[in-house]
């Protein structure tokens, strides 16, 4: 073999081991987390695992969960990293989820990981990450003008001057809109959840398909109260929107953002990095940016524009009876009310 033939061999097969030791294991990532949030959080994981590449595909909660329950028998994630815990309740009991307790697992508030971690000592289906909490959205400026008082309770949403003024999530796609009705039902009973329901639907004037939407609105002025979650309230309000935070006297609905590795995967191995980065202190602390309340203790500082006490204005959730009657309690849903839903 001439040196120039031996030359050019050895810089090919050194190309290729580089690229070989080079080449990223790429994992698909399902993720109902806020677009605004959901690029901080890649970057910085991205940062501590850069042999990881993340392809994520991203929408509301509801349409998330649809998708995954429609791949069941061909699962196409790897990965669900931020989707409601009542959603992962559904799909491990569909058996689409593979338990796995991650590193540090131990450090968590025990109320944010499977239930059958501390009962039964098994590896959990899911974790937690952090708490969001329903609020209602208050444009000042709009409720003056229009003569719509700030209310102060859930059932002020059903009285006469709140007609036509009041936005709320649909929550067959969203799930800050399945959060209020299940909280609702919850703090209630259900035939007094769907009485106030009724009273409710009479003044709203359309359903959004994302939680957010609804704040968001009220922010510009296009309705006067949106029904919605604390996170985007408090962000627009620090963003000069001219907005109040109601925290409703009755007691807050919430959800927690959650993370599970589907079952079948073949990316294994970095779909466990991806889980023990999620319930680190630091990402913890990423979660606390936008979040009052997150999965590891100690970490959590006060959030503008949140009340002090949050934690005790939540309600006591049953995230398993929200999982187990979700499918009968938003087709009853979709039945009464879905006529105001904005088109898709």
């Amino acid at each position: 073999m001439t040196r120039p033939i031996r030359s050019l061999l050895a810089t090919a097969i050194g190309l290729a081991l580089a690229g070989t030791a080079t080449a990223a294991t790429q994992l698909t990532v399902y993720t109902a987390v806020e677009s605004d949030d959901l690029q901080k959080y890649a970057e910085r994981f991205n940062e501590a695992h850069p042999d990881i590449e993340i392809r994520w595909v991203r929408d509301s909660t509801g349409v998330i969960t649809a998708r995954l329950l429609a791949e069941k028998d061909n699962p196409q994630a790897d990965v669900i990293w931020g989707l409601a815990a009542t959603s992962l309740l559904l799909l491990d009991g569909e058996e689409m989820l593979e338990p796995y307790a991650p590193a540090g697992l131990e450090r968590l508030d025990p109320k944010f990981v499977d239930a059958a971690y501390s009962r039964d000592g098994e590896d959990p289906a899911w974790v937690g990450m952090d708490a969001w909490v329903a609020a209602i959205c208050y444009n000042t400026v709009e409720g003056e003008r229009m003569g719509v008082p700030q209310p102060t309770s859930w059932e002020d949403l059903t009285r006469p001057e709140f007609q036509g003024h009041v936005i709320m999530p649909n929550p067959n796609s969203s799930g800050t809109g399945y959060l209020d009705v299940a909280s609702w039902m919850q703090l209630w009973g259900e035939e007094q959840g769907w009485d106030y329901m009724d009273r409710l639907h009479d003044n709203i004037s359309r359903y959004t398909h994302s939680g957010s939407a609804p704040c968001s609105l009220a922010a510009t002025g296009e309705t006067v109260v949106g029904v919605s979650f604390a996170f985007r309230g408090a962000r627009l309000k620090s963003q000069g929107a001219p907005i109040e935070l109601v925290f409703p006297d009755e007691g807050l609905g919430w959800d927690m953002e959650a993370a599970a590795i589907v079952a079948g995967t073949d990316k294994r191995e970095a779909a466990e990095t991806l889980l023990d980065w999620a319930v680190s202190r630091e990402a913890n602390e990423l979660y606390n940016e936008g979040y009052a309340v997150v999965a590891y203790p100690g970490v959590a500082q006060p959030i503008e524009n949140y009340p002090e006490d949050i934690v005790e204005r939540m309600i006591d959730a049953d995230f398993q009876w929200a999982a187990v009657n979700r499918e009968r309690i938003l087709d009853e849903w979709q039945r009464r009310y879905d006529g105001k839903s904005e088109s898709r």
